[in-house]
């Protein structure tokens, strides 16, 4: 992995941040420092730790992605996540976002779509897990990394390397979940669509029983369904969806807490700010100080 650590160290420029590749869609972090237990929100992408590792935490699962493990997230995912510097390196990766157009392309190219097609309309699963990182994911990684070195490679080899690295994950463990988010029909494929719904409108207010009519559901049916995808009920991952977005308005925008707050949905300031506390352990304003003094 010493390449990749490498590579990345020249590129991942930002402590405790991420940084934009010259390819869109592709991201660099980096973290010097233990990062205690907090929220993310994972957007559908492959995570590759080459130094250091890090653990998520969903619905009283734990899953550690690291040197030998790649992380596959196939809908928009709020979990909660660790970061755990190694002894001698920083914890450095790459963020891959999963483009659904290149990613059903790459199906029927590998002859899969029978195979897709023929999966049960009930089958579903975690949308998130680990994958070994094999041979051929490291050396399709390190290709892609050389690639964002010159703007002329990254607009010219980079795009191609990361169609190699879907395939190289449509061929690892998570694939059966990449398989069901291909798929126009079935109850997986209906929660990616109910979720990419919710993530389209968490500003206004959602019904859920009209989300459960929209994936032909009783409601009952429709909670259990998109918790066994989400770990979260529809309105909790709702409510994590607003509040990460407000978090990122609050911080990177600089915007005033009210404003957020209203923004991503809610009606009373004063129930945002507690829920905003209870979510991050900190109210808008202790985030803010505490970013301002590190």
């Amino acid at each position: 992995m010493c390449n990749l650590i490498d590579l990345l160290q020249d590129m991942a420029t930002v402590d405790g941040d991420a940084v934009e590749s010259m390819l869109p869609g592709v991201r660099f972090f980096k973290d010097t420092k233990h990062v205690a237990r907090r929220p993310m929100l994972y957007n559908p992408g492959i995570c590759i730790v080459v130094s250091g590792h890090k653990v998520a935490y969903l619905g009283g699962q734990t899953f550690r992605y690291d040197v030998d493990n790649y992380l596959v997230t196939s809908v928009s995912m709020p979990f909660e996540c660790e970061s755990f510097p190694s002894p001698d390196n920083p914890l450095l990766g790459l963020f891959i976002d999963i483009d659904m157009g290149q990613l059903n392309d790459l199906i029927s190219q590998m002859g899969l779509h029978d195979h897709v097609a023929a999966l049960p309309d009930n089958a579903v699963s975690l949308a998130i897990g680990p994958s070994p990182m094999n041979a051929d994911m490291k050396d399709a990684a390190i290709k892609l990394l050389k690639s964002l070195r010159t703007e002329q490679d990254a607009r010219i080899l980079a795009p191609g390397l990361v169609r190699e690295i879907y395939y190289r994950a449509l061929c690892g463990r998570q694939a059966p979940v990449l398989h069901a988010l291909a798929r126009s029909t079935g109850a997986f494929s209906e929660m990616a669509r109910v979720i990419s719904i919710m993530e389209g409108k968490y500003s206004e207010k959602i019904d859920v029983q009209q989300l459960a009519d929209s994936a032909n559901m009783s409601v009952s049916a429709f909670h259990k369904t998109f918790k066994e995808v989400t770990a979260n009920s529809p309105l909790q991952y709702l409510k994590k969806i607003r509040l990460s977005r407000a978090r990122d308005l609050i911080v990177q925008k600089n915007m005033k807490a009210y404003l957020a707050a209203d923004a991503v949905g809610y009606e009373s300031p004063s129930q945002f700010s507690r829920e905003f506390k209870r979510h991050y352990g900190l109210s808008p304003a202790e985030m803010m100080r505490e970013l301002k003094s590190a």
